[in-house]
């Protein structure tokens, strides 16, 4: 009796190992729908059918007409959205790309398309065509009740004033209604709008202590924002579909999904996990279910030609890197042959207990990203043997090889497009992830350039989470990073922040358009690119700083000038000085706006005692005068007052900053 009990509780494990829903490992995973299979994970109703390349939400032939058309494509599984036992509610991100194309020559199109979380099985609603975008039966103003509750990010294209639509282009927050909580005008730069035709990309951001639901839009370089407080555990059930859906009315337009990523901070395990070892097995659950893959020891060795030097590609600070062919690994990875070619990061073994921690820190944090402008991680090793990461080869290497170069010259189209593409990296790290990720090691040599020159910002060994609510730092007892580029607060303080990364990109700017390294020591002396642009900039001969092999074209030293002082401004010795990511970018890509005046000696900037005010706590540049400080105080720096308040903002005075 207790033999065939022994039998029958093995059958149901291996059963539930067999059948187990995907969702109960990991909530998380990352879809590029070009790739076989990836269209495997979507269930589709409607008109909404996949193709060799993208989803297509509503009909696209010509053989039934395509006015009318509604169409939904959700994820397979249940998405754990908060749970009752535990009353823990889930933060997310997701990020998608996807295009909406105008299949008539007129001025008008169709209605648009939707992101959204739903009853799970989602279904195609009845009579929800036109302005209700598939997600709710018109009139669509109606509340969303029992199975039909919703909430949505609408990416609206047609101009519905029954539905309160704010214009005819335009992106908002849907609660239960397809009349929007909050919105946001998509037309405000001319080109880049819903209805452009181009590659669009979004990201919904959630977090869960301040119920904030937050849009990130990026259509080109013109990025488009809008955010709403909503209550989802109020709003929506336990597990919910997420998905999108897309409607044409009269007008008609192409709702289309090349790529999809989502990582929540909700999991469920499953009870019947077990380890040998713990930390392998807590490393590899950190990973998102469809992200990188754990490789074997032998396969490395095998596509690396036993880590020959002539596939040496480098040396990073904790080990070699290698070129290696994934025709190689094919059994590693479930038997599906691809030809990329990789680099193979070897961690040192003499630096091991510091260099696991670097290892589990740089998988952990690079299988939740997701950027055209971040290195691809594809897999690690974690073996006795060595600890192992396995890269996306960059075709064109690193961008220091190529500013320093004697053979040839990187232009200044080219320049400019690696500076902008390094922004576009470092504002999603820290703005539009579950949490901040801040890098901690910006330079030139972890900035890799594909066969185009744009910028793959990689080496992420030294990032650190930081909690976006919180604005928690992460210290340090070490100083850690590459002389030249680290944040003189972080050597004082310890303190690792956002700021910290906008210094380092100051110097790399700076860098990218001199054509000189940060620090060089000749004959006892030392130069510093800083001080000696600074220099410059107070004579008013900033100019005089470029790399010689740019000048001659006036439009292009206008720019540069542009970028010099947006470096210089990101490079303030004080933290509380320097300008966000975000807004560092508007003014390297406006020519309208007006560049901020800088004081004409960089350590002039405050008066001492501000200066320690400034230095001594973990404030953001909104956060007002710290303990002890008098929020009054003002000091001059040349022809501009700061005060204690916010001088980043008096820097901004004079400066229209985009609301979008």
């Amino acid at each position: 009796m207790g033999s065939r009990n022994r039998h029958t509780t093995l059958v149901l494990v291996l059963l539930y190992l067999v059948y187990a829903p995907r969702w109960a490992l990991s909530p998380s995973f990352n879809l590029n729908f070009s790739d076989p299979g990836a269209s495997s994970w979507i269930t589709f109703a409607g008109d909404a059918f996949p193709t060799a390349s993208m989803l297509e939400l509503t009909r696209n032939t010509h053989e039934r007409a395509i006015n009318e058309s509604v169409g939904r494509a959700w994820y397979s599984y249940k998405v754990p959205l908060w749970s009752n036992a535990t009353g823990e509610m889930a933060s997310f991100t997701t990020t998608f790309s996807f295009q909406i194309i105008q299949a008539q020559s007129l001025e008008l199109t169709g209605d648009g398309m939707a992101f959204f979380l739903g009853h799970f099985p989602s279904a195609v609603v009845p009579e929800s065509q036109g302005g209700s975008l598939g997600l709710l039966p018109d009139p669509a103003f109606a509340n969303g009740i029992d199975d039909s509750r919703i909430v949505a990010v609408e990416f609206d294209s047609f101009l519905n004033a029954i539905y309160d639509d704010i214009n005819v282009n335009h992106v908002g927050i849907d609660v239960n209604s397809i009349k929007s909580t909050a919105s946001t005008d998509t037309t405000t730069w001319p080109g880049k709008n819903l209805t452009s035709s181009i590659v669009m990309e979004a990201t919904v951001t959630y977090h869960n202590e301040s119920k904030m639901l937050a849009v990130d839009l990026l259509i080109g370089d013109a990025l488009y924002q809008v955010n709403a407080i909503v209550d989802l555990r109020r709003h929506l059930p336990e597990q919910v579909a997420i998905g999108f859906s897309a409607a044409n009315g009269v007008l008609v337009g192409l709702h289309r999904i090349l790529s999809w990523s989502f990582s929540s901070t909700l999991e469920l395990s499953s009870p019947l996990q077990t380890s040998k070892n713990a930390d392998r097995d807590g490393l590899e659950r950190g990973v998102a279910a469809s992200g990188p893959k754990r490789y074997k020891y032998r396969d490395l060795v095998a596509a690396t030609s036993n880590f020959a030097e002539e596939e040496k590609l480098g040396r990073g600070g904790f080990g070699g890197v290698y070129r290696g062919h994934l025709t190689q690994l094919a059994a590693a990875v479930g038997g599906q042959q691809d030809h990329r070619a990789v680099a193979v990061k070897v961690l040192s073994t003499e630096s091991s207990e510091q260099g696991r921690r670097e290892f589990e820190a740089e998988v952990k944090v690079i299988s939740m990203l997701k950027h055209r402008n971040l290195a691809q991680l594809l897999g690690w090793c974690d073996s006795r043997k060595g600890l192992l990461l396995v890269y996306e080869l960059v075709t064109e290497g690193s961008l220091d090889k190529h500013l320093y170069s004697k053979d040839k010259c990187l232009t200044w189209p080219q320049r400019y497009e690696i500076i902008l593409g390094l922004g576009s990296a470092l504002h999603y790290l820290h703005r539009e992830g579950v949490q901040c990720v801040v890098h901690g090691d910006i330079k030139p040599s972890n900035i890799m350039l594909d066969s185009s020159h744009s910028s793959k910002l990689g080496d992420f060994g030294l990032a650190r989470l930081i909690d976006h609510d919180t604005g928690l730092f992460q210290t340090t007892k070490a100083v850690q990073g590459t002389v030249g580029y680290i944040d003189p607060e972080f050597v004082n303080t310890g303190r690792r922040s956002t700021e910290s990364d906008v210094y380092s990109f100051g110097v790399v700017l700076l860098e990218i358009v001199c054509g000189r390294p940060p620090v060089v020591e000749t004959a006892g002396k030392t130069f510093s690119l800083l001080r000696w642009v600074w220099g410059l900039y107070s004579r008013g001969a900033i100019l005089d700083a470029a790399d010689p092999r740019l000048k001659g074209v006036e439009a292009n030293e206008w720019w540069m000038e542009r970028v010099l002082v947006i470096g210089l401004w990101c490079a303030f010795p004080y933290r509380s000085e320097r300008p966000s990511v975000m807004q560092a970018m508007h003014f390297l890509q406006s020519e309208e706006a007006t560049l901020p005046e800088l004081p004409q000696h960089m350590y002039r900037a405050v008066r001492p005692d501000l200066a320690l005010c400034n230095r001594q706590g973990d404030y953001s540049i909104d956060d007002g005068p710290r303990p002890g400080c008098v929020g009054s105080s003002s000091a001059n720096i040349g022809n501009t007052i700061l005060s204690a308040e916010s001088s980043s903002t008096a820097l901004l005075r004079h400066s229209k900053f985009p609301t979008v």
